[in-house]
């Protein structure tokens, strides 16, 4: 195919024009330079917005891990618990400190610097000692510090999204950080780098909180507003048309840097247009970008309106991505329409002078998906598989869920340079992307999103994603990110895909196949239908014929027909629910049932047309689940009144001083020789 130069008046204004500015400067500063600044806070709030900065190995080097509260029954891959699930509640130690008891969250050598803290259900005090200090630099209430709340430190710097509580300010030490709360049972993630030995770091003190209060106030307006920032370097307009079948390349001489891409693609369905054009880049001759379209612009499929710094849709339909792409010789583009749509796409693109070094770094962003995955066995699917020397940057992901069960218990796994054991191991999927407890609710913040959730529940199609500013990972010889698939249900498929994003030194290598046109479709997906037991008498449309208490629907996924009653207000010992149902006709049957269990549940006796059951039924579990179908016995029914008394008679000692109840569906068989 012919290559054409693209925007040769913009190329030549940019040479001409030599305004690199600090960037350049930034960029060309290699080991051999003056001697390097120490990291303080206010270099690090800086870094939260530099774009430009992922385009370089980090000067000097750190490695990013975390601290959580994983499981610790997950040792190694070739043992029953790797998939472990009880991921609250897991501290490096406990400590008496003042007369309390403190539980670990972090206690790491320095120099370093913490720069993520999250949380789904936070609590205590949290309090920060660095450098071996008797006092915390920072104690307050963990929902404040984590929530926004604390003076100086507000939304979204910190705030709660989506029930996840995210903290992204960074704490430097230059001898040591602990990090403890005085209350246990939380999930926690604690993100932090350690600097290269003898690299200068000056050790965060609280009262920069209030010396950089317009710095701060200043990065709080770029998070809220990722797109506020206007864009350096020159910008013209592109009009192409792409007919199905057809592809369309440009190429560009160096050195440059693509450092902003706005585009609109207009089509009779977007959907399938987005999803099926896909967009290769190669720069320098190394083929770095292949993707869907929309993909490559963070959510999908279709457009779902987001705004992160990386990248944007908007719900007027236009695609902003604010990567930094630089290259030294040469940068390719090419646009490969392989759906049956006829595409106009329009836009513009923004290129900048730029001084290659040797710590530069190529921008790579590529997808991979598969479909028809089971549930069972669970897996580690893999995100990213890289070698060579770079800095992993983030992404985004999309899964088709034929269910309104939650798909997403599984835990980030992220192996550094050849780890045996991952150096980043999470808590669960939504928690890496900074939300919490599978909640569906869209959000958008400047580092992460959930930009599309179908429902009802977590049914249909979902898009998040992540990037990692702040808590970017650098490998010197390669990564790893591996996620969990643990979905509630264990009898169903799901339909997943990844975009990752990194930056790597020319040589460096992946393991992404090239996207075939057969993966390049949005798959139908049909309309939710709630699962029913056959045969089932709900729960929630029974009679309520009396009730000491308060009785209501609650929706809870797994159930028939996704709810159960539930009696829930004022239920003490002695309380009773009289409940009403009809049966096919007069006779003898046996009855079955379903029920929930929890914490706060009571122990009760049934009984039906006043027989009772053998003995009451306890109904306490420690977390929240649905009982098997229990025989409950044979009972004569009529056919249009018949009644089902659950009497409150008592509480386990291991619950919570409450009484509740809860009825999935009661399911009738008649006796074969039934004498009526």
């Amino acid at each position: 195919m012919k290559r054409i130069c693209l925007f040769p008046r913009l190329q030549s204004a940019i040479r001409r024009s030599g305004v690199p500015g600090i960037l350049v400067l930034l960029l060309t500063s290699g080991p051999g330079a003056a001697a390097q600044p120490a990291v303080t806070t206010e270099r690090l709030l800086e870094e939260m917005t530099d774009l430009p900065g992922l385009a370089a190995f980090p000067q000097p080097a750190y490695t990013c891990k975390q601290f959580s509260s994983y499981d610790r029954k997950s040792k190694s891959p070739s043992e029953p618990d790797w998939f472990a699930n009880g991921d609250a509640g897991h501290f490096l130690g406990v400590e008496t400190n003042g007369g309390r008891a403190e539980f670990v969250m972090m206690d790491a050598p320095g120099p370093g610097a913490v720069v993520r803290v999250w949380s789904a259900n936070p609590a205590g005090i949290i309090r920060i000692y660095l450098d071996g200090a008797a006092e915390p630099v920072l104690a307050a209430p963990m929902t404040d510090l984590l929530g926004g709340k604390f003076p100086g430190l507000p939304r979204p710097i910190a705030g709660e999204y989506s029930k996840g509580w995210n903290l992204y300010f960074p704490i430097p030490y230059a001898r040591s950080c602990k990090i403890t709360s005085d209350k246990g049972g939380f999930y926690y993630h604690v993100n932090y780098r350690t600097y290269e030995a003898g690299t200068p770091v000056e050790t965060f003190q609280a009262s920069q909180i209030e010396s950089l209060a317009q710095s701060l106030q200043q990065l709080a307006a770029r998070l809220e507003s990722p797109g506020s920032q206007p864009s350096r370097g020159q910008a013209e307009p592109f009009d192409l048309s792409l007919a199905p079948g057809r592809s369309v390349q440009r190429e560009f001489q160096g050195p440059l840097a693509f450092s902003r891409i706005a585009l609109r693609v207009d089509a009779a369905n977007r959907e399938a247009a987005l999803r099926g054009i896909i967009v290769r880049a190669s720069f320098d001759g190394e083929a770095c970008v292949e993707a869907p379209l929309g993909d490559f612009f963070g959510s999908g499929p279709g457009l779902n309106p987001f705004s992160t710094l990386p990248l944007e849709m908007t719900a007027g339909g236009e695609l902003r991505s604010r990567w930094f792409m630089p290259f030294k010789e040469s940068a390719v583009i090419e646009l490969v329409n392989h759906s049956s749509e006829d595409a106009a796409i329009t836009g513009e693109l923004t290129l900048e002078d730029y001084a290659w070094t040797e710590r530069s770094l190529h921008f790579h962003a590529k997808w991979r998906a598969q479909w028809d995955v089971p549930t069972r066995p669970m897996i580690d699917w893999n995100y990213l598989a890289a070698d060579g020397r770079g800095v992993f940057a983030g992404v985004s992901f999309t899964i088709d869920n034929p269910v309104r069960a939650w798909w997403g218990e599984g835990d980030e796994k992220i192996y550094v340079d050849g780890e045996s054991f991952p150096s980043t191991f999470g808590t669960g999927t939504e928690d890496y992307y900074g939300y919490a407890w599978c909640w569906p609710g869209l959000f958008t913040h400047a580092y992460h999103s959930q930009s599309r959730c179908d429902g009802p529940g977590n049914y249909g199609r979902t898009s998040v994603n992540r990037f990692h500013l702040l808590d970017r990972i650098p490998f010197q010889k390669s990564i790893k990110f591996d996620m969990e698939l643990w979905h509630w249900n264990e009898r169903c498929r799901v339909n997943l895909g990844v975009m990752a994003y990194w930056y790597a030194a020319p040589g460096g290598r992946d393991a992404f196949a090239p996207v075939a046109a057969r993966d390049a479709v949005v798959r139908p997906l049909p309309p939710y239908q709630p699962f029913r037991v056959e045969g089932a008498i709900e729960g929630e449309s029974m009679r309520v014929i009396k009730a000491d208490g308060g009785v209501t629907p609650q929706e809870w996924d797994g159930l028939s027909n996704d709810r159960h009653l539930w009696w829930h207000q004022g239920v003490k010992p002695g309380g009773a629910l009289v409940l009403g149902f009809p049966a096919p006709a007069a006779g003898v049957y046996r009855v079955y049932a379903r029920f929930m269990k929890a914490r706060d549940y009571g122990i009760h006796q049934l009984s039906i047309n006043g027989q009772a059951i053998d003995r009451p039924m306890d109904f306490y579990e420690p977390e929240v689940q649905m009982t098997v179908e229990a025989l409950l016995g044979e009972f004569r029914l009529t056919k249009e009144n018949n009644e089902l008394v659950v009497k409150a008679v008592g509480i386990n000692p291991q619950a919570k001083p409450a009484c509740m109840f809860g009825l999935d569906y009661v399911r009738l068989k008649p006796l074969a020789n039934n004498p009526d």
